[in-house]
């Protein structure tokens, strides 16, 4: 492949050391590695290695921006296999998820596990926030905002007292630069081998949804659950009280999921093949 390494990629304060379990977070449209940041330093100060990139074109990664699932999908297996750490668990939330679930499905040997989080198949974005964007970031930014959160924290109501969970993600958002919302919201709009994806996947996989999401609520995963050949190996989990942006609505609760997670299949992210 072609795509170079991002400039940037976090590992959660920690070198990443080789015969470690390995953890790879996968961002969202329009974000970055920093909305792992809770997780990420628990998993490397637990014994794991922790690898947190900005996808091409977000964050402190040099572009081009890719453009569909699939592309960051082969591009995450090409990096992934570059790190030279064995086999690794994904996580990857929204658009993330997709890309995640994408490449369990084309890199079975290098995958542990798969978390799926805020995930649905197809993810549908709604016309009205695809036009606005194009059109008007601010608007889009205020759509997203309205979206993702719970009510409480669209009254203020935030797991980092003093903190304003939606204005941070406004800047968030604001940091990336232009184009690059549109572009991350068209590719999961446009992408289709969600249940061919998940068909395929061999891996212990964690479908993790919360329960006032409406991006992508708990109800819509049924389809993409029923996809998975390996029932036996599927967990499915759900959030109380917490949106889409649960990473930050309900920090704590997400970190257990996935930690309790990993720790239910041990001996997958512990054997390189």
């Amino acid at each position: 492949m072609n795509h170079k390494l991002p400039p940037y990629h976090y590992t959660g304060g920690r070198k990443t050391e080789a015969g470690r379990p390995t953890i790879l977070f996968i961002h969202g449209a329009g974000h970055d590695h920093s909305v792992w940041t809770l997780q990420s330093r628990h998993f490397a100060s637990h014994g794991w290695n922790v690898i947190a990139p900005d996808l091409p074109g977000h964050g402190r990664s040099a572009g081009p921006q890719l453009d569909s699932i699939e592309a960051l999908a082969d591009w995450i297996v090409d990096f992934a296999s570059r790190l030279g750490l064995g086999r690794i668990a994904l996580a990857g939330h929204s658009m993330g998820s997709l890309i995640a679930l994408e490449a369990a499905s084309r890199a079975p040997e290098l995958i542990s596990h798969l978390m799926l989080i805020g995930s649905v198949a197809p993810m549908p974005v709604a016309a009205p926030l695809l036009d606005a964007t194009l059109s008007n970031r601010d608007k889009a930014h205020a759509m997203i905002n309205q979206w993702s959160y719970a009510p409480r924290a669209q009254l203020g109501a935030s797991s980092i007292p003093g903190m304003n969970l939606t204005a941070l993600n406004e800047r968030l958002m604001l940091r990336q630069a232009a184009g690059v919302l549109h572009r991350d919201m068209a590719a999961c709009n446009a992408y289709t081998g969600g249940f061919e994806a998940a068909a395929r996947v061999v891996c212990p996989s964690l479908i993790l949804s919360a329960a006032l999401d409406r991006m992508t609520p708990p109800k819509a995963t049924a389809p993409l659950a029923a996809a998975f050949p390996n029932t036996t190996s599927l967990r499915k989990l759900i959030i109380p009280g917490a949106g889409h942006a649960m990473m930050s609505e309900a920090p704590g609760a997400v970190l257990d999921a996935l930690w309790n997670f990993v720790c239910a299949f041990p001996s997958s992210a512990q054997e390189p093949r």
